[in-house]
């Protein structure tokens, strides 16, 4: 009989049609919740170990959350989630959701730390659950590492609806406990910042313009005016530099371009030489002249992910007061067909005076790139890394599992590597032979080719060699991130959308330069 009545009260608990309400007055604006974690117990099968947070909730409850979680269905595998109902007054919906093993650790062979993914999942999870029921405040159980579970929460809840009339719940979220607070604020800095870039991938074209786009970003940096310096470059300045590469993709389009030049002197040495990001803003790319096919041209919207997670990540680490300098630049232009276009077969000269063919007008990121290499070494930079959504080949060689690194130095390699690891969107180091350069230097007409001599074959590759002609630096990195430019359902706490990565490991890479010094 006892079995019975605890099963019928955990059924009762379990329903998920609505959430009920201990005050008659309580109404959808005070709606809270709490997402709670359980690992799986070691050796013990169908076993469950909770979290500290979720052990503190249960003993408010005189051991009531674990003894329906015992009797309400399956133990709680990785991933698997369960909403329980009415247990407790402050919040009317707990959702508890399987976290996997607690000793999971760093993986060589995945490349990241487990466990702290599945917190990520697990607390994106939660919320998301919690959000479908119009929660709109959830305190969230820190699992050990509040970092992980508040990039969990916010980039979990992240949905660009801005454009629509009917809009998701608002979700709010806190630290559940006061464990490790300082943490939590640190997860939740890098994962609003991936969601910015998320913010800016995602938005129409018409809408994030190279106008809108350098707009956007000073407005989020006017916060940290005493260690911020922005520059919005416009033609003139752009022709005064002869960067005719960078001009050669512009004259298409009826929208003018910007030069976005970000200054973050986060170091207490004004001398530190400093980290420059370089990153692809093609705010839209139609391919020009040689147009693309229609299907799916809409997501080319994204094809300024390079410029925008390069941004985000400076708009990240002035949030965090990271204490070493960063330069960011950002050649922003659409590149559109018209009777003023750059034509196949055109030969156009960078700003380090190099020739270069122009037989693909759809090649057109490593062109503005290229002059914004040569003027970023002006800086004399410590380091050198750009990121684009440079080649369809990277798409197909890697996928999204992880953002294709080419680089002449084994340091930065090493740098970038242990970053990803630690914020899961991991890197990938690729082939910079000289195999790929004599392929884009063999050209009838100029010093250089856009495209590699063999046209499709090794063309993440032969992208990468084209660059480092641009590049005198002993610490260059290039990152094509155009496998990673949008999530379907790879990625477990991202929606369906553009993915804004891999921001979160630019920022742990130049946190992890600012300790060095």
């Amino acid at each position: 009989m006892t079995m019975l009545l605890l099963r019928r009260t955990a059924q009762t608990a379990a329903r998920t049609n609505q959430c009920r309400s201990f005050s008659t007055s309580r109404t959808l604006h005070e709606r809270k919740g709490l997402v709670l974690g359980v690992f799986e117990k070691e050796g013990e099968e169908g076993g469950l170990h909770l979290t500290e947070a979720a052990a503190g909730f249960d003993q408010t409850l005189s051991g009531k959350l674990s003894e329906l979680l015992k009797i309400s269905g399956p133990t709680l595998k990785k991933g698997k989630s369960r909403v329980f109902y009415g247990l407790q007054q402050d919040f009317p919906c707990v959702a508890v959701v399987g976290l996997g093993k607690s000793d999971a650790g760093v993986c060589g062979a995945e490349n990241w730390d487990t466990s702290k993914e599945s917190i990520r999942q697990a607390m994106s999870t939660g919320c998301r659950l919690l959000q479908d029921l119009e929660v709109n405040h959830v305190e969230v159980d820190g699992c050990g590492d509040a970092q992980s579970a508040a990039e969990g929460a916010a980039l979990g809840l992240f949905l660009y609806d801005d454009l629509k009339s009917k809009k998701k719940t608002k979700v709010t979220t806190q630290l559940h406990g006061s464990a490790d607070s300082v943490g939590w604020e640190k997860g939740v800095m890098y994962g609003e910042g991936q969601n910015l870039a998320r913010l800016l991938m995602e938005a129409p074209a018409n809408h994030i313009t190279p106008t809108a786009f350098a707009n956007t970003i000073e407005e989020k940096l006017a916060h940290h005016g005493d260690r911020v310096t922005v520059n919005k470059r416009g033609q003139s300045w752009i022709e005064e530099q002869q960067m005719g590469a960078f001009l050669s993709v512009t004259r298409g389009s009826e929208e003018p371009p910007v030069f976005l030049e970000l200054h973050y002197n986060g170091s207490p040495d004004s001398k530190q030489a400093p980290l420059l990001l370089v990153g692809k803003g093609i705010t839209f790319d139609s391919g020009g002249i040689s147009l693309k096919p229609s299907p799916s041209m809409d997501a080319m919207r994204a094809d300024m992910g390079g410029a925008a997670t390069v941004c985000a990540a400076i708009v990240t680490a002035a949030a965090l007061k990271l204490p070493v300098n960063i330069i960011g630049l950002a050649p922003l232009c659409e590149n559109m067909p018209s009777g003023k276009a750059t034509k196949p077969g055109d030969v156009v000269t960078a700003k380090n005076g190099k020739t270069i063919q122009v037989d693909n007008t759809d090649a057109e990121g490593r062109l503005v790139l290229a002059d914004a290499l040569c003027y970023g070494h002006i800086f004399n930079p410590r380091a050198i890394v750009n990121v684009a959504t440079l080649t369809g080949a990277m798409d197909v060689a890697l996928g999204s599992a992880a953002t294709g690194v080419f680089t002449n130095s084994d340091w930065l390699w090493e740098q970038l590597h242990k970053a990803s690891v630690v914020t899961g969107d991991r890197v990938w180091r690729m082939p910079l032979f000289q195999h790929y350069t004599r392929q884009v230097t063999d050209s009838q007409l100029a010093d250089l080719n856009n495209i590699g001599k063999y046209s499709r074959s090794g063309g993440a590759c032969t992208a990468a060699a084209f660059l480092r002609e641009f590049v005198s630096s002993p610490h260059w990195a290039h990152l094509d991130i155009a496998g990673v430019m949008s999530n379907k359902d790879e990625v477990p706490y991202l929606r369906k959308g553009m993915s804004g990565r891999p921001t979160r490991t630019l920022v742990e890479f130049a946190a992890g330069l600012a300790h060095k010094d």
